[in-house]
């Protein structure tokens, strides 16, 4: 079985190719991942064309990773067989980001490619249940993560965010559209005026996939950069759901939270 990466912008493409056996690296025009030099480009008005090139290089399974903004479409470039393949995901496009992914899936499905998970071909990317760090959650940090989780829940049922910071179990910050890194700036720039007493707590951030999320797409990612942000954000740790969020380069991320005295928590 020949597997292709269709990949996005960031780390997690080349952390996933190294988990694999030589897999066929293609990437969204303008979205090239860091670290790799992808075989094929594509644009999503010439998708059918890139579809058959795959084919045509023996590629029977796909797995999707890495960040993609949603791409403005030149109507000029559209062949007659993307136009007519792509109608449903164009409408999708403009509501959330899990419709968008539902009907890309149906378009790689209705051309014969099994999609496959980052768990599924790269399973030590997604920690199992437990605490990662020397640290572990307190009672408090306990109730912040599971207020943040009734948060993330709520968010995801409407397609917004996939993220929420609880400190005392007050909601410090949610995650929209701008992303994880943009929400916990706003935390670490929030007035202590505005925070509950560090003393007794520091906070949770609290990552999870949206409710009936396709898990085979877009599962939230964390790395050492996610970690040095909680730091900065005066937060005592991270919490997520078990099974359901990547973490790239875990040692990295281990040694930084075990410096700092913050865990990281794969929450069952």
């Amino acid at each position: 079985m020949t597997t292709a990466i269709i990949a996005g912008q960031g780390a997690l493409p080349a952390a996933l190719a190294a988990a694999m056996d030589a897999p066929l690296v293609a990437a969204l025009e303008g979205f090239v991942p860091a670290g790799l030099i992808p075989a094929m480009t594509f644009r999503i008005e010439r998708l059918v064309p890139f579809l058959r090139g795959l084919e045509d290089r023996g590629v029977t399974q796909v797995v999707f990773a890495g960040a993609v903004r949603r791409p403005r479409l030149d109507p000029a470039l559209f062949d007659p067989d993307t136009a007519q393949a792509v109608t449903g995901l164009i409408a999708a496009m403009q509501g959330g980001d899990d419709g968008t992914l539902r009907a890309v899936i149906a378009i790689f499905e209705s051309f014969g490619f099994q999609v496959a998970g980052v768990a599924d071909v790269a399973p030590a990317l997604v920690p199992a249940p437990g605490f990662l760090t020397r640290r572990q959650a307190t009672a408090g940090d306990e109730r912040d993560a599971a207020r943040a989780s009734a948060i993330v829940q709520a968010l995801g049922a409407v397609d917004v965010g996939q993220g929420a910071v609880v400190q005392q179990g007050l909601c410090l910050a949610v995650e929209a559209l701008p992303g994880t890194d943009a929400m916990l700036a706003h935390v670490a720039g929030l007035p202590a005026a505005l925070r509950p007493d560090p003393t007794r707590g520091g906070g949770v951030f609290y990552k999870a996939p949206k409710p009936g999320q396709d898990r085979r797409v877009d599962l939230p990612t964390l790395g050492p950069e996610t970690v040095r942000a909680a730091i900065d954000a005066g937060l005592a740790g991270i919490a997520w759901a078990a099974g359901g969020v990547i973490c790239l380069d875990q040692p990295a991320m281990i040694a930084l939270a075990d410096q700092a005295d913050l865990f990281l928590w794969s929450r069952p």
